[in-house]
């Protein structure tokens, strides 16, 4: 007579994750061999539910860490066209993000402007904060959904474009975010990669791309909302720091700003819109040292809450996706860089930490 192993017991309450608590482990060599036994379930539970929080397991450190994220995690992804401060830890293992305590970080999926991207990404709770600094997460089918169907159609026909203009005080410099040395590196990164980049007279660089707002996920085939328009865009920044910056670098040269593909520029109504279809759809669960969450970046979207106290969250990306196998609704491009305006980086000692990501 052969015998069935237990099924992991999934809770799912309103407002959480679905979360799979874990049997008591010694170490985190036991953790990650439990972790192989139900890989299989947690992955099917994974693309049904877009994320899974695994609670009480013993990951005390980020050599810890990187043993269970290989059990979690087939392919590693490199951090491609960095846009955030992160720290490296080694081992394909970063600090979540390294922005401010104080600072919320808006949803968005990892790498949606990149032609590859990473289809998983694993965080980690090595230090809890003493209040707030969750991850929440978001299903982006359901925000697909509920967003008004005139947007949908105009995102699903012409895409959106991302502009960025790179310094070392206001954001990225280009060097950090390309990890190059040369523009001629630069050049030929964007050349592969369908981004249109043009450099200043001061050898500052400014980019744009066009990519595709609504893709497929390439097992389920299930349509989902899936890039960085809301969260890049100058109207998601706070009102006196966007308006200091338009008036010292002027409208294009804004370290971060997104439009429609369509050439009309979102509006601060639609920006809400899609806000409140984040926020409808959005859970989250406290951290508790040792827990990880384990997200696909493309069902779902993921954020930062405000925290106080020490906050270590590790975060591991891989089992990288091409654009291309996602049936994109538009095909990616790169275009006209437009004018920069007046300004030429005079407001280098403003923070914009807003416009930063990652949770």
């Amino acid at each position: 007579m052969t015998t069935t192993e237990p099924r992991l017991l999934w809770e799912s309450a309103p407002g959480t994750p679905a979360t799979v608590t874990a049997p008591e482990l010694a170490d985190a060599a036991a953790a990650a061999a439990w972790l192989a036994s139900v890989r299989e379930e947690l992955r099917a539970g994974l693309l049904r539910h877009g994320a899974v929080y695994l609670r009480g397991l013993p990951v005390r450190s980020v050599a810890d860490f990187g043993l269970v994220r290989d059990e979690l995690i087939s392919r590693r992804t490199p951090y491609r066209e960095k846009a955030t401060p992160r720290s490296d830890y080694g081992g394909d293992v970063f600090s979540s993000t390294d922005l401010p305590a104080a600072q919320a970080i808006r949803m968005h999926n990892e790498n949606s402007y990149t032609l590859t991207f990473p289809g998983l990404l694993l965080f980690g709770c090595l230090t809890a904060p003493e209040q707030g600094g969750a991850t929440p997460v978001v299903d982006c089918r359901e925000v697909l959904r509920t967003l008004p169907p005139e947007l949908v159609e105009r995102m699903r026909a012409s895409g959106w474009v991302l502009s960025r203009s790179y310094s070392e005080h206001l954001s990225v410099d280009w060097r950090a975010a390309f990890a190059a040395e040369s523009a001629e590196q630069v050049e030929a990164y964007c050349a592969q990669n369908l981004i249109s980049c043009a450099w200043d007279a001061e050898g500052g660089l400014r980019t744009r791309q066009l990519r595709p707002g609504i893709i497929s996920h390439p097992l389920s085939g299930e349509e989902v909302w899936f890039n960085h328009l809301a969260f890049w865009n100058s109207w998601s920044l706070d009102e006196e720091i966007r308006e200091t910056l338009i008036e010292e670098l002027g409208e294009g040269g804004l370290p971060f700003d997104t439009a429609l593909g369509d050439g009309l520029p979102l509006t601060l109504a639609e920006l809400d819109v899609i806000n409140a279809a984040y926020e409808r759809a959005t859970v989250r669960r406290s951290w508790q040292p040792g827990d990880l969450l384990l997200v696909d970046n493309v069902l779902t979207a993921h954020g930062r809450d405000p925290f106080r106290g020490d906050r270590r969250i590790v975060v591991a990306m891989g089992d990288p996706l091409a654009l291309a196998d996602c049936k994109p609704t538009v095909a990616p491009s790169a275009g006209a860089i437009a004018s920069a305006g007046a300004g030429t980086g005079a407001g280098a000692g403003v923070a914009v930490g807003a416009v930063s990501s990652d949770g």
